[in-house]
């Protein structure tokens, strides 16, 4: 199994945190297995940005579920792009759909779910859910429930 990883700029190397969003580059790689129908989750427990009137502080966990087609997002440049929203005014709805839409462009999966479980701000937290294409049949997503299953204690 050989793969080309020669795309790839940011890994392995000093890549600055982009200044925003729209400059983050979400890097890609050739699936190397076409033939298989699986799931990838990412999860970003520590995702933060700012509320685009006030400037305070909004913090979530995003969760990636998608069934490749022929292309993985690399970690290391979807962490960049994660890390870009840190200074940026976006309200949570328009936050999640952004990267669902970005991560939709990148790869073409089969199947993209992008799930922010934002904490209560004024009281009310907010939770969005985009997803589009068709889960592949023989394919199953890990409940949403279970996003603290590294490290420490459950």
């Amino acid at each position: 199994m050989t793969t080309d990883y020669s795309g790839l700029t940011q890994l392995g190397a000093r890549a600055e945190l982009p200044s925003s969003p729209e400059d983050a580059r979400l890097e890609t790689f050739p699936n190397p297995h076409l033939q298989v129908d699986y799931v990838v989750r990412l999860t970003a427990p520590e995702f933060t940005a700012v509320c685009p009137l006030t400037g305070q502080p909004d913090f979530a966990t995003l969760i990636v579920d998608y069934a490749p087609r022929g292309l993985l997002v690399e970690s290391k440049s979807f962490k960049l792009f994660l890390g870009s929203f840190r200074n940026h005014g976006t309200f949570h709805e328009d936050c999640t759909v952004y990267v669902h839409n970005r991560l939709s462009e990148a790869l073409n999966p089969k199947y993209i779910r992008v799930v922010g479980l934002w904490y209560a701000r004024g009281g009310i937290p907010i939770d969005v859910v985009i997803q589009t294409g068709n889960l592949p049949p023989n394919c199953t997503l890990l409940p949403l429930e279970k996003t603290s299953y590294r490290g420490g204690r459950e």
